[in-house]
């Protein structure tokens, strides 16, 4: 379900009672599409995000900890000019549109009271947050500032008047008399009733329909209605396993419950924490993932390039053999000749096309043969230690990308300090490295109630491999695939734990969306560090394997921080 307008209608039931009359009393960006606003009321803090990502536009109340920037965007310096302190009078809805006003009441510099208005249209890729005056309508300006050329519906730019987006007109469910109703039953059909009313998505239209063709009556139109006066969170499966969020049950979908909450407000921030984490942690590392990917494409191509010359190398016979042949029969070569055929004794005196340099006399062209053999062979070594060398970087850089993949907003900074301090990242300011702590862990908790400890990036898996777990505690890593170690924090694990264990550490690693992933366990004792190895990279002798695969929900269920 998305955030159309009877679900919008749904949320303002719970967060109007709860914000109005409230102090807006901090305003940051964490993101460049999500803004938070902390508003005060009853000596209590509440946090309201307010996204306009194209992909799911929303809002809500949630409890996640997101970390200021340090340097505030534009917008948000004038938000802070205008809106910081002001009291929340009311939160309207616009009809049953996808346009949600926040009024304000504010004094500016000279003492008179203004109000302001907030406007969030949650519209898709042309979602976006306005901040205008009431008195004159004029905007004071926008999240996402607007080209006139790409926009002639509306001039979206500061000082301009505010005008409304062009919305579709409907029926009002919640206004729409029991006489109307009658009226239009007559005339239509369920389905063709249900596209009139407006704030619908399709999932809601479908529902809409299956109610009136069991019972095509008001009664049973009031009360599918009724549900978005009492939301509650519900997030459903269908046929792909793809999650949707409703509000309220529906029945008529065909779709699998997967989790209820009676809190709307923290079923919809459980809802979108993985695909928000994913989202900001894709915007918070964009420097970083370029990097990654840069890397990865140069050094693939080097390995390629390396391989061919590793096996030109081992496949030099030929030159040597040549140079043999020419000595030989250097009494039948001549200088000046660009090529020469002759009996290759190697293969039964089959005949064999020498190519010659003209410039060189005959004995020079068989040593150019040899040496070019011997330049070759020699290289064999070398080029097999370039080989390891691109390797070994192409899996670190797999690890970061990885610990991208598994990690939280507040991660990124330590793997780009890591990056830094690996010379492949330029800073200004000298990294301080930050102290490592049980709490920057992820931690599990398993049916038995042990411990489960999980490294976020390369230098947590190396704190906690060497310096924090027990040398007799277990270590668990995906077998050749980059990952996180993981400590079960006992020294007499039984098969359950391990298993569960094991299913924690595939769903770190990047066979996360893999079956039957190969998991390597043993003691600590039993890992080892090379010197002078990149971080998180270790060597172990003396493993058991297990085949398990990932189930994303029965991990995070055991999750405790």
């Amino acid at each position: 379900m998305a955030f159309d307008g009877l679900f919008i209608h749904s949320i303002l039931t719970k967060l109007s009672p709860i914000l109005e009359t409230g102090r807006l009393s901090k305003i940051y960006q964490p993101f460049a599409h999500d803004l938070i606003l902390v508003f005060r009321k009853n000596r209590k803090n509440y946090q309201l995000l307010l996204s306009i990502n194209p992909q799911y536009p929303r809002f809500y109340l949630t409890n996640q900890s997101i970390n200021n920037p340090d340097k505030a965007p534009t917008f948000v310096m004038v938000l802070r000019k205008y809106l910081e302190g002001s009291i929340l009078q009311k939160i309207e809805q616009v009809g049953q549109d996808r346009i949600v006003n926040f009024f304000f009441s504010n004094r500016n510099e000279l003492g008179d009271e203004v109000e302001l208005v907030l406007s969030l249209e949650l519209m898709g890729r042309h979602s976006n947050v306005i901040l205008y005056n009431k008195q004159d309508g004029k905007i004071i300006d926008l999240l996402k500032r607007v080209n006139p050329d790409d926009n002639r519906a509306r001039l979206l730019l500061p000082k301009a008047k505010y005008e409304l987006p062009p919305l579709n007109p409907g029926l009002n469910g919640f206004s729409l008399s029991e006489n109307d109703f009658n009226k239009l039953a007559k005339q239509i059909e369920p389905m063709a009733f249900a596209q009139k009313v407006s704030g619908l998505d399709r999932d809601d239209r479908l529902e809409l329909t299956g109610y009136l063709e069991d019972d095509y009556s008001y009664d049973s139109f009031k009360t599918f209605m009724g549900h978005f006066d009492n939301p509650k969170g519900y997030v459903f499966r269908n046929a792909k396993r793809k999650e949707k969020f409703f509000v309220y049950l529906p029945y008529h979908l065909g779709l699998e419950l997967y989790n209820k909450n009676d809190d709307v407000f923290a079923a919809l921030d459980e809802f979108y924490h993985e695909m928000e984490n994913r989202d900001w942690v894709r915007q918070r590392a964009r420097v970083i993932l370029n990097l990654v990917n840069n890397e990865q494409k140069k050094l693939s191509k080097k390995v390629i390039k390396l391989r061919r010359q590793l096996d030109l190398a081992e496949n030099s016979e030929d030159y040597r053999i040549k140079g043999e042949i020419l000595n030989a029969y250097l009494h039948e070569v001549k200088t000046g000749m660009t090529k020469v055929s002759l009996p290759n004794y190697y293969q039964e005196n089959a005949p064999i096309e020498i190519k010659l340099d003209p410039a060189l006399s005959p004995a020079r062209n068989a040593q150019k043969y040899f040496t070019k053999y011997q330049k070759l062979r020699n290289s064999i070594k070398h080029v097999q230690e370039q080989i390891k060398i691109a390797n070994d970087n192409l899996v670190y850089f797999d690890s970061i990308e990885t610990a991208i993949n598994n990690a939280e907003p507040q991660d990124i900074d330590a793997i780009r300090d890591e990056l830094i301090a690996q010379g492949y990242l330029h800073s200004q300011v000298k990294v301080r490295k930050k102290k490592i702590t049980e709490k920057t862990l992820n931690q599990f908790k398993l049916s038995s109630g042990k411990l489960v400890l999980v490294g976020k990036n390369n230098y947590q898996n190396d704190w906690l491999t060497f310096k924090k777990a027990d040398k007799f505690y277990y270590w668990f890593h995906v077998k050749n695939i980059p990952g996180s170690h993981c400590i079960l924090c006992d020294q007499n694990p039984t098969d359950e734990d391990i298993a569960e264990t094991a299913e924690i550490a595939a769903y770190f690693s990047k066979a996360r969306l893999s079956g039957h992933v190969q998991v390597d366990y043993v003691q600590v004792k039993r890992v080892k560090k090379p010197n002078g190895a990149k971080p998180g990279f270790v060597i172990y002798t003396g493993q058991n394997s297990i085949e398990t695969t990932p189930v994303e929900e029965d991990v995070l269920r055991k999750r405790i921080n």
